[in-house]
């Protein structure tokens, strides 16, 4: 694996902490990063193989139906750190929701405001769990960015706000 890609790298991040389970990679990407980059459980299954061909994670444990536990080696925690210390290069947003408002036109009047009521219950509550997050975060960071959770779900809602239904 000559050069990490991010959810490569962010599964990295994660086995930082300790030993993780795929399925354990999945919910923990969720809960740390899950309103700004997500991790489905197809591409951690995909990456999880590459990293352990690639010297980067190495197997450990055995669990309860045949869940299998991650390791991070050395090269794995070089390699992380080399990708942190790269250029990102640019943001790509891949948003189910602003795809499917692109082609509203192609909706019914009903479809369209069904879409458009069920993600604004999604992003209110969002919306809700980032505030949370700000007021429970540790340093300074995590701070920032529990603070874009919180104008990003915003600047959603009021996109929603805007867009007609009729």
């Amino acid at each position: 694996m000559s050069e990490l890609n991010a959810t490569a790298a962010a599964l990295l991040g994660l086995l930082h902490e300790g030993p993780a389970t795929g399925g354990q990679l999945v919910s923990a990407a969720r809960d740390r990063f899950g309103s700004f980059f997500s991790v489905t459980r197809s591409q951690v299954y995909r990456e999880l193989p590459a990293l352990a061909d690639a010297g980067l994670v190495r197997l450990g444990k055995q669990g309860p139906r045949s869940s299998q536990q991650y390791l991070v080696t050395a090269a794995g925690k070089k390699a992380f750190k080399a990708w942190l210390g790269s250029e990102p290069g640019p943001d790509h947003l891949r948003s189910p929701l602003i795809l499917r408002l692109v082609h509203a036109d192609s909706l019914t009047a009903k479809q369209r405001s069904a879409l458009i009521e069920s993600a604004k219950k999604v992003y209110s509550e969002e919306h809700e769990s980032a505030k949370t997050a700000v007021k429970t975060a540790d340093g300074a960071y995590s701070k920032a960015i529990a603070e874009f959770g919180v104008a990003r779900a915003r600047a959603v809602l009021k996109l929603l706000d805007s867009i007609p239904t009729s």
